[in-house]
């Protein structure tokens, strides 16, 4: 691969950001002779100081890796034949403009994976105005399972997005969260903060790393999360160790809340949630007498369930409880940085799929996401309904390992015209494509990176520089633009190249591209906001902390949160007679992403396997040994891997990681439906059985 490199920074440093993660770690890129040499960790960059995990290290791997497609192709009866950037263009264009005239902009879609929302705004907001100019509504993103959930009930309960100051905080509660794993600079700063005197409470299935440092552990059942926080909020209600002035100024719906709480007593939750009841009362007591405090919410933990939108709320009301709303070591925002506006959403066909049933997911009061609800992709492919989809992009995505029912998503796309994948490697979804775009890995791309604020508690921008050309690999900016001018929308895109773009997006914040290749690591940028809320309010109808919704309730969902047990949960109904163990999917590796990196050496050295974890006592009545192979049953499919006995998991819960090709868990999981609200699919919560292989 080496030999298709073309090094296009002078011999030196180059500084810019990872996006092998969705955390954005400074990086240093060391040229040498011409050729890259080596990536380490930026000691200067505010997030990982110098720390990169495993991916990061392996970033190089992943550029040169001899599986690497570096080339368009496009698939024909003998197999996949080499063509060029123009040829690929030109099919494509004159694909989308038929179906535009047969069909409408709508029967085209876009699904955009993980990379493509580590490109920071700029990236997104360029490929969705292609969309918009298109016509097409239908720009689906991975957050139709991943992150938005949360997003909507803080905003629904606090009136924005904030995050958890860990790096302040005396009280941390890691809850569905393995940041070792996850999110490792969130580790250290978590670390730091415990060596500094802060207590830790974790919350989880699993004894994670970081539960093995906590004062208090509380290994709860998956699917029992709310009733676990609202046994919080009884003990933090009934001992009266709630802040009376805040809540009195500062929120709605208190008295009706601790009507609800009530019927949520310790004891009672114990049998719900299998946590003590005495555990319940110590975690509660902790977080609210010990301040600042914030709660370290999971990626997707509390969000795959019946409950998602009410287990963040949850969270959120907890927060406000006791205060720890806008203060260092609570939750707090910080300064965004606010680019040029650059969709163009008057020109889309309709609004998108999924929009009528779940609005909420696209809008709330007023402040649009701009996409559907993916989940009901596959069913409007199979039924035509509400319209028929034709052709779709898939852009740093891989749908047949990482979307729920990997069946009925493999069906749904053998009914589409056209299918076009642009990502780095053959996937099992670009399988089925009809083109092949190779796409540029972040150290081929030139991009803003401007999502610290809303990911870390650290207002900052910085630009990842584009270092080497591999092949004729493209950046996801510099296709779309290609597109565009392909089709003829030259003056709606009238941008020359991806720096020129980058600086029309930054024209409202003051910065240029000049000041951001003059400072490195990046730019600080703003402040964390500090009693915002005491003079601006919240962002809510009322203006206040929303513990009673009246946005949810006039929609016909719980204005409270309420506990709900998973479609399949094993304290009742018959299929627990036939699955009697609880399935909880997707736990992060640090060597991986989602279905990411599996071919890189070193990384896939270290986690050769794909392994189903299951507790000793399980194991022992099953004849199930650790490193024997098993099946794993749901009532949609099974799937065969090897067994990692570990006293870590709760007796009766198994855990599968997602993202494995020989191990799909996806071929387990249902598509439907959980969480009403927002339409995300319940993966952290199923009934299954296990038998030997």
């Amino acid at each position: 691969m080496r030999h298709e490199v073309k090094v296009l920074q002078p011999d030196g440093v180059v500084h810019t950001a990872c996006e092998l993660c969705p955390w954005g770690c400074g990086m240093e890129v060391q040229i040498k002779g011409g050729k890259v040499e080596r990536v380490r960790g930026d000691k200067g960059h505010p997030l990982n100081e110098g720390v990169l995990c495993p991916k990061g290290v392996s970033a190089l791997e992943v550029a040169f890796s001899p599986h690497r497609i570096t080339h368009p192709m496009k698939r024909e009866k003998e197999g996949w034949k080499r063509i060029s950037w123009d040829e690929a263009l030109d099919i494509l264009s004159a694909k989308l403009i038929d179906i535009k005239e047969r069909f409408g902009p709508q029967a085209f879609a876009v699904a955009i994976g993980m990379p493509i929302l580590l490109g920071g705004n700029t990236t997104v907001s360029f490929l969705r105005r292609f969309c918009d100019i298109y016509g097409t509504p239908n720009c689906f993103s991975v957050e139709s399972l991943c992150y938005r959930c949360r997003i909507i009930a803080y905003i629904l309960t606090l009136g924005k997005f904030p995050v958890a100051d860990v790096a302040n905080a005396r009280c941390i509660v890691v809850w569905g969260n393995n940041p070792h794993h996850s999110n490792p600079p969130l580790a250290r700063r978590i670390i730091k903060s415990i060596d500094k005197g802060a207590r830790l409470i974790c919350i989880d299935p699993r004894r994670t790393e970081m539960a093995k440092r906590a004062d208090l552990f509380l290994q709860v059942r998956p699917g029992s999360d709310c009733a676990l926080a609202l046994g919080m909020m009884h003990v933090i209600v009934e001992e009266d160790i709630f802040d009376h002035e805040f809540v009195r100024e500062w929120t709605v719906g208190f008295d009706e809340l601790r009507s609800v709480v009530a019927n949520y007593p310790p004891e009672r939750v114990e049998k719900i949630t299998w946590v003590p009841a005495d555990k319940i009362r110590e975690a509660a007591r902790l977080f609210a007498t010990v301040k600042p405090a914030c709660i370290v919410q999971g990626t997707n933990a509390l969000d795959q369930h019946t409950v998602g939108i009410q287990n963040a709320r949850a969270v959120a009301i907890l927060q406000a409880l006791t205060d720890n709303i806008d203060n260092l070591g609570g939750f707090i925002t910080s300064s965004r940085v606010h680019i040029n506006p650059i969709r163009l959403t008057e020109r889309m066909s309709g609004e998108p799929l999924g929009v009528d049933q779940y609005p909420l997911f696209y809008e709330v009061w007023g402040r649009s996401f701009g996409e559907g609800q993916t989940m009901v992709l596959p069913d409007a492919l199979l039924s035509g309904q509400p319209y028929p989809i034709k052709a779709l992009f898939v852009a740093a995505s891989n749908p047949l390992l990482t979307w729920p029912n990997s069946q009925k998503v493999k069906k749904a796309f053998e009914t589409l015209d056209f299918i076009a994948v642009m990502d780095l490697f053959m996937t099992p979804t670009a399988e089925m494509a009809h083109l092949f775009l190779p796409a540029a890995t972040f150290l081929e791309r030139t991009e803003l990176c401007d999502y610290y604020g809303t990911l870390h508690a650290i207002p900052y921008v910085t630009l990842r520089k584009k270092v080497m050309e591999v092949g004729k690999a493209w950046s996801d900016l510099r296709f779309w633009f290609s597109l565009a001018r392909t089709m003829g929308y030259d003056e709606l895109f009238p941008w020359e190249d991806e720096e020129e773009a980058i600086r029309y997006a930054l024209e409202p914040t003051g910065l240029s591209m000049q000041d951001l290749y003059e400072h490195p690591g990046g730019v600080p940028f703003g402040k964390l906001r500090v009693d915002q809320y005491k003079q601006k309010g919240f962002a809510t109808p009322s203006g206040k902390v929303e513990l009673y919704s009246q946005t949810l309730k006039e929609m016909g969902y719980d204005p409270f949160p309420m506990h709900r047990e998973p479609f399949e949960g094993p304290l009742e109904g018959e299929l627990v007679k036939e699955y009697p163990l609880i399935l909880t999917t997707g736990a992060r590796d640090v060597h991986f992403l989602h279905s990411e990196f599996r071919q890189i050496e070193r990384l896939r050295k270290k986690r050769p396997h794909p392994t189903v974890q299951i507790h000793p006592s399980n194991a022992g009545d099953l004849g199930i040994e650790d490193g024997d192979v098993v099946v794993v049953e749901t009532r949609l499919g099974s799937i065969q891997l090897r067994a990692e006995v570990t006293d870590d998991i709760l007796p009766g819960v198994v855990q599968v990681p997602h993202g494995w090709e020989e191990a799909n868990v996806n071929l387990l999981t249902d598509n439907r439906p959980a969480d009403p609200v927002t339409g995300f699919p319940g993966l952290k919560a199923l009934l299954c059985r296990i038998r030997a292989g």
